[in-house]
């Protein structure tokens, strides 16, 4: 729950650099919304490959355990570096959030910005609903590689297909 809460605060961080740095490109440029739609989905594309290719060894490496607790500072610090600084989120702020922003209804960077916090929230709630039952299913989990292997599996797939989704919503005219 630590690095879940971490990770929020990081993400927020993020999600306010996009607004104010991406928000006034997004309210006066259509093309550019465009070409950054575009580029998100290729990178969900290019990250669903890689999670597929390689779903393997991520899941050998999750089923490695840490044999002593790391201190609350370190594990808040690491979540929060995640959030802040993981590409993913940031092509997912850039490429999804524009589709949810109305041009005619106001200050797009505000709309941005609230977005950010939304997602935020149901992130943290999301993820720590999802951790709690995590560590609470740990030992079934890490105890089979092919279980970590379907779940790397279905979250490739995903991204697949929000890359494809994506790219298709950008390019209809």
């Amino acid at each position: 729950m630590l690095t879940v809460i971490g990770n929020g605060f990081g993400m927020l961080v993020l999600s306010a650099l996009v607004a104010v740095g991406l928000g006034p490109l997004l309210a006066h440029s259509k093309p550019f919304t465009t070409v950054v739609e575009v580029a998100g989905g290729l990178y969900l594309l290019w990250l669903g490959a890689g999670a597929l290719r390689h779903r393997h060894a991520h899941a050998a490496s999750m089923t490695n355990r840490e044999s002593t607790k790391p201190p609350v500072s370190r594990v808040i610090r690491q979540g929060f570096i995640v959030g802040a600084f993981n590409p993913k989120a940031l092509i997912f702020f850039v490429a999804v959030f524009p589709h949810f922003i109305d041009r005619s209804s106001g200050n797009v960077t505000v709309q941005l910005l609230l977005l950010g916090v939304i997602f935020t929230i149901l992130a943290v709630l999301s993820d720590g609903t999802w951790g709690m039952i995590a560590g609470t299913a740990r030992e079934w989990l890490a105890g089979s590689s092919s279980r970590l292997v379907v779940l790397r599996t279905i979250g490739g797939v995903v991204m697949l297909g929000l890359g494809v989704l994506i790219i298709t919503s950008a390019l209809r005219f």
